[in-house]
């Protein structure tokens, strides 16, 4: 029975990676999330949030997030494909969790969102500022608006907010445009201007700040007008996502299913814009959009279908690759009109723009330059809200051989002329001179 239990554990082990590996980049949105909350209470408040992505096929494992058994690893694999901080109050992870821990999950192309709130902690600061945003310094510190606030039945503090500065986006919050103004009420940030990944999706409008709204301003606030984020992305190099946010509540079944009026505008909406906002948000974050991948990369010689060791210098070639982009259920044919590769070596040498077919394939013809060396075909394309696609394949190119370079060359006939009206000259010249009396 003994020797049982021990083939029985030894064989979980080998199996536990691809167990726990569910995102495959055949089916990118097959994948587990991990869910770490300040209190199971908002598990059933943000319960409309969490059915959307439970709706659309995503496994959520809820833990409190000073949990001491939660991990994100085990054995060198990760459990998880993405992570939710939704613990804006948390001063120390349980279990394995700390920054680093968080930052390396990202670095090896998983997605996070974060969700802080008023009085974050440091530790949900510091996690953030590693994604390239920083949030106001001060800790009592909350977004105000006085002219695009909620109207309420009270006057309020007017921190409340009713943001309608999108991203313009299809792709990252879909083709359907959202009509009403989107609840926020929380801490703004702004972006890292060394950190070129980062994206405002919703900004704050050019009369907000960020201060104490307890408390009268003694100082200049340090965050103003649109340079306040109040929602923000990041698409990593490595294709990993992220979500930035200063407002738990945003999510909230209460913002979900409030109404909402933009002060100095008389449309009141019976619903905010919050579900649709971040639904569509959550689709592209956990890939379910704007997700692409290229297969069949192919060249060979103009003619011919065969890929060759190696080109000739002013060879005739072709080249091509498939495209597709990730629907959400199956993979779809991506048409664009921007993709281009380059024949490069130290620098690009041929640049040319792929024409496609509707169906996904997107092919080229030009002529190797009249220079040998070791060359590559390179792909390199990002677009807003896409994945990047970095493709390369190396092939060297030589010179002619001694007996392939043409006999007569055009460009020397002035010269072949020459020397043969010489001869014609000198045979004239020298019979008139032996033969005349």
């Amino acid at each position: 029975m003994g020797k049982l239990w021990v083939i029985f554990a030894a064989s979980i082990l080998i199996l536990l990676p691809y167990l726990c590996d569910s995102f495959s980049p055949e089916t990118p949105t097959d994948r587990r999330v991990l869910v770490l909350l300040d209190d199971f209470a908002i598990k059933s408040s943000h319960s409309l949030y969490f059915n959307s992505l439970k709706s659309r096929g995503f496994d959520l494992d809820f833990k409190l997030a000073d949990d001491p058994k939660i991990a994100l690893q085990r054995y060198g694999h990760y459990l998880y494909d993405a992570l939710i901080l939704f613990c804006p109050s948390i001063e120390r992870f349980g279990g394995s969790i700390v920054v680093s821990a968080i930052i390396d999950f990202v670095d090896s192309g998983h997605d996070l969102i974060i969700a802080a709130d008023a009085n974050a902690p440091d530790l949900i600061r510091e996690v953030a500022t590693e994604c390239g945003v920083d949030f106001d310094e001060d800790p009592l510190a909350m977004v105000i608006d006085h002219t695009s606030y909620a109207v309420s039945e009270t006057e309020g503090d007017h921190t409340l907010i009713a943001s309608d500065d999108f991203i313009k986006s299809d792709v990252i919050l879909g083709s359907t445009k959202i009509d009403a103004p989107v609840l926020f009420q929380g801490i703004g940030h702004s972006l890292n201007p060394a950190n070129s990944l980062v994206l405002k999706v919703l900004s704050a409008s050019p009369s907000a700040y960020s201060a104490n709204p307890k408390s009268k301003l003694s100082t200049p606030p340090s965050l103003t007008g649109s340079a306040i984020s109040l929602v923000s992305i990041v698409q990593a190099r490595n294709n990993a996502r992220i979500l930035i946010t200063g407002s738990l509540s945003m999510f909230s079944n209460r913002f979900y299913r409030s109404g909402v009026q933009k002060a100095g505008s008389p449309t009141r909406h019976e619903k905010s814009g919050n579900q649709q906002f971040l639904t569509e948000l959550s689709k592209w974050v956990f890939h379910e959009r704007g997700h692409l991948k290229a297969v069949n990369v192919k060249h060979h010689k103009g003619g011919e279908t065969d890929e060759p060791a190696l080109y000739r210098i002013n060879d005739e070639l072709e080249y091509s690759v498939e495209i597709y982009e990730w629907s959400g259920t199956s993979w779809e044919p991506y048409i664009a009109d921007d993709v281009q590769v380059q024949f490069y070596m130290m620098s690009p040498y041929v640049l040319k723009t792929l024409s496609n077919d509707k169906n996904g394939l997107y092919s080229t013809s030009f002529k190797v330059p009249d220079v040998y060396g070791v060359f590559q075909f390179k792909v390199e394309y990002q677009k807003l809200g896409y994945t990047s696609l970095s493709l390369s394949k190396q092939i060297p190119v030589r010179p002619f051989r001694h007996n392939e370079y043409e006999r007569f060359i055009p460009a020397a006939y002035p010269y072949y002329g020459a020397a043969f009206s010489m001869m014609v000259g000198f045979f004239i010249f020298s019979f008139v001179h032996l033969y005349n009396k």
